[in-house]
């Protein structure tokens, strides 16, 4: 392949020894970024022969200059690869949509009362996981029948220590209410080893016991605990039904499956628990026709287990409907990442085909549907387009909202959509300090201060389309805003309330524009201004109520002069918890042991001001 002398000079001068590079076209714009476990013998291996695949041989063709990174070793080099294709999107890389982290089930190892919740990451260094799960819905679902069956507690362990009397949770019967002793540590152990025993997929042999338990405490009249277990098989053989597919088979294993239609893949994972169909999650890829299934699966195995989707564990087996070159550097990550290698099945039989067959089955639809709306959200920016007369079409929306209750708390929220819809990666919340309470002007021009400011000076990309949650005032910030930065090219759009202030009534007002523009409830382009607004909404309202949380957690009561560590202390442990502080009386809070009455009416006060 001829070379120009700058990329002669330059692959002479790599190193070799591990890394990342990044091939630059004429533009200086990133075509494909790759990792190396030799990085000189690696790049030159592009221009030193003639490529079967026309994917290579054009990207090729089009490389003028190729940037290098070294990193301490290979397992680095994969991490930092996988960080430069998600914040630069190669065109020649192979991009998966949807690497959000994946949520386990963990029973924490507290000495005498283990605690059963549900977390995003591998982060509690004592405890036992099960899962991963394809979804926090799906984990919420199987926990909450779980706290149904066997009763763990869910609360932290400094809510465990601090109670003097029971919660909500043993009121409607989901807890067994160990922190005040209304159970023994021998029969909570005895529900901890059951809960270990069906998440390992026992479930059978759960269930003779409980059915042979009930029978014995009946023959003893004990018919408030036959009861009990009564309830607990009901519960117990609904959550076994929950399992998509049981199956006798004591394997955990990953169902790896791809479909296609022209230059769009879908790549879905079964997730097979002990025998157990958990569920399954889809990851989309916009390739172009020189890409091959196997090298999108091979890219998906390597990115999945070992850098860009959350680094799960590792199963027993890894089935593929599409088959791949297991090469020896995958093998390498394997033995250092994980210590082991799993066994790779193509062709299976039995139940393990049937797997396959409904792997194949999910990609399929998933993939399916994901055209229809990528299709439509494409309309509904070509729509939006004509609507508001812009020469180029809208690549990107940007939406801000101010979410507060009484001015207190504030917070903005930036929601992003492109040509693939809602893109989470790139939302932002913003804390909002240093403004007058309840001045919804100065906040919004404060997000769109620093926003904005912070995309000029790193030169990224500005959004073609800005909504802003508000009328003419929140509208005049922003071309306030744009105009301070001496920002060019951003249509900017006020979304108001109508008249009516109802859903599907709003007003949109234009820059420069006396009157408001209204568009048909049933105009594509309208949909998505409502779309992107309410995600917005969303968005802020949720960041404003973990902060309003947090707030009544606390730092009401760090506020109050005379209130230090052991009389908040004395005050959590003297009511049990943060709930029933806030509903006592004055009298109530002067029973506290240090507290005086003057004090208590200082604290009730502040409660209930900080509850506004």
């Amino acid at each position: 392949m001829p070379m120009t002398e700058h990329l002669e000079l330059l692959l002479k001068g790599l190193p070799h020894g591990p890394g990342v590079y990044r091939m630059l076209d004429a533009h200086h714009a990133i075509l494909y970024v790759g990792k190396a476990k030799d990085l000189k013998k690696r790049v030159s291996s592009y221009f030193k022969r003639e490529h079967d695949d026309s994917k290579t041989r054009h990207l090729v063709s089009k490389i003028v200059d190729i940037e290098i990174t070294l990193t301490p070793s290979e397992r680095e080099a994969l991490i930092l690869e996988s960080n430069l294709i998600k914040k630069h999107h190669p065109p020649y890389n192979i991009l998966f949509r949807d690497d959000k982290s994946y949520p386990y089930l963990v029973l924490s190892h507290h000495k005498n009362f283990p605690r059963l919740g549900g977390v995003r990451a591998k982060t509690l260094k004592h405890g036992d996981y099960f899962g991963p799960y394809p979804s926090m819905p799906a984990l919420k679902d199987t926990l909450n029948l779980l706290h149904k069956v066997f009763r763990l507690r869910s609360c932290s362990d400094v809510y465990f220590a601090n109670r003097s009397r029971p919660c909500l949770e043993y009121q409607i019967k989901r807890c067994s209410a160990p922190c005040v002793g209304f159970i023994t540590e021998a029969q909570y152990a005895e529900d901890v080893v059951r809960v270990k025993d069906f998440l390992k997929g026992k479930s059978q042999v759960i269930l003779h016991q409980l059915a042979a338990q009930m029978e014995q405490e009946s023959n003893l009249l004990h018919f408030e605990e036959a009861a009990r277990l009564r309830d607990q098989l009901k519960n117990l053989r609904e959550l076994q039904e929950r399992q998509i597919i049981s199956t006798a088979l004591d394997l955990d294993a990953d169902v790896i499956a791809i479909a296609r239609e022209h230059q769009h893949f879908c790549v879905a994972v079964l997730y097979v628990r002990a025998g157990n169909i958990l569920g399954q999650r889809s990851y989309f890829v916009e390739g172009n026709e020189f890409d091959a299934e196997a090298s999108i699966v091979e890219a998906f195995i390597e990115h999945y287990y070992f850098a860009g989707f959350g680094q799960n564990s590792l199963p027993q087996e890894i089935m593929m409907s599409q088959a791949i070159d297991v090469s020896q550097d995958l093998r390498d990550f394997f033995e250092a990442q994980h210590g082991c290698m799993p066994k790779f099945l193509i062709k299976a039989t039995g139940v393990k085909k049937q797997w396959l067959e409904m792997g194949l089955m999910n990609a399929r639809d998933a993939l399916s549907r994901q055209l229809v709306m990528d299709v439509r959200i494409k309309e509904r920016l070509a729509a939006l387009q004509v609507r508001l007369h812009l020469d180029k079409s809208i690549a990107r929306i940007e939406c801000f909202d101010i979410s507060h209750t009484m001015g207190q708390q504030i917070v903005a929220s930036c929601v992003v959509f492109d040509e693939n819809g809602a893109n989470k990666q790139a939302y932002r919340r913003f804390n909002i300090e240093g403004i007058t309470p309840g001045d919804d002007y100065a906040a919004m021009r404060q997000v769109l201060l620093r926003r904005f400011k912070r995309l000029r000076d790193e030169a990224a990309a500005f959004p073609e389309v800005v909504l802003i949650d508000g009328g003419k005032g929140q509208l005049s910030e922003a071309i306030a805003v744009l105009h301070e930065l001496e920002i060019q090219g951003v249509q900017l759009i006020g979304v108001a309330k109508g008249v009516e202030r109802k859903p599907g009534k709003e007003f949109l007002w234009l820059p420069g524009h006396p009157d408001p523009l209204i568009l048909d409830t049933h105009d594509p382009a309208f949909l998505l201004i409502q779309q992107v607004r309410d995600e917005a909404h969303r968005f802020a309202i949720t960041g404003h109520r973990k902060q309003r949380a947090k707030k009544s957690q606390g730092s009401a009561l760090d506020d109050i002069s005379g209130i230090g560590a052991k009389r908040r202390q004395a005050i959590l442990k003297y009511f049990g918890g943060w709930q029933e502080v806030s509903r006592a009386s004055v009298d109530e809070l002067a029973k506290v042991p240090g507290v005086s009455r003057e004090l208590a009416l200082l604290v009730y006060q502040t409660l209930q001001q900080s509850m506004v």
